[in-house]
């Protein structure tokens, strides 16, 4: 079901048929350098049916994204709760982050800054009414830390964290927050 429409998105629930697009997706070095290691395919699975879950408890998701001309799944775009981090006692939540992850043959073209902007307009509605969204990577991350400042967020400079699931030295450890207010 499509949730958002841009120009030359469709973010929508995930079906079935995407799982094995993002798994494969999910095994490119380059898309995955700055995270923890690639998907197994029932990580992939796990995936789907929570962010499904999560539309439909919530009203927002990190929706499956495609390609209006061709039908093509190219990754995801859109809103994820982080309460992963309010159980370790983030300074920033409970927060809801902007989020994406296309395809490395669909960087560039400016999918996930349009979507990305398209999510915020959607968390920012009277529908769902955030008061704001965040948004993190790690400093290298120079591809995604455009994609923020693209769509109007603000670096927040007192908000850098250590990812609570890695060791301090880890080199994924430091993460960069961004802010934008409705």
């Amino acid at each position: 079901m499509t949730i958002i429409e841009t120009e030359r998105l469709l973010l929508r629930t995930w079906t079935p048929e995407d799982a094995e697009t993002y798994f494969q997706m999910n095994q490119d070095p380059e898309v995955i350098k700055f995270l923890q290691g690639p998907l197994t395919r029932e990580q992939v699975n796990d995936v789907i049916r929570s962010t499904n879950r999560h539309q439909k408890e919530l009203g927002y998701s990190l929706f499956a994204a495609e390609l209006k001309e061709s039908g093509q799944f190219i990754g995801f775009i859109g809103l994820n709760d982080m309460d992963f981090f309010s159980k370790f006692g983030a300074h920033f939540t409970p927060a809801v982050e902007v989020a994406w992850r296309l395809g490395s043959q669909y960087w560039n073209k400016g999918y996930a800054s349009e979507g990305a902007k398209a999510s915020l307009d959607y968390g920012f509605s009277h529908k769902i009414g955030l008061q704001e969204i965040v948004a993190c990577t790690v400093p290298g991350n120079h591809r995604s830390i455009r994609v923020m400042e693209r769509i109007g967020m603000m670096r927040d400079f007192d908000g850098d964290f250590a990812h609570p699931k890695l060791e301090p030295h880890h080199p994924l450890s430091k993460h960069v927050l961004y802010r934008i207010r409705r």
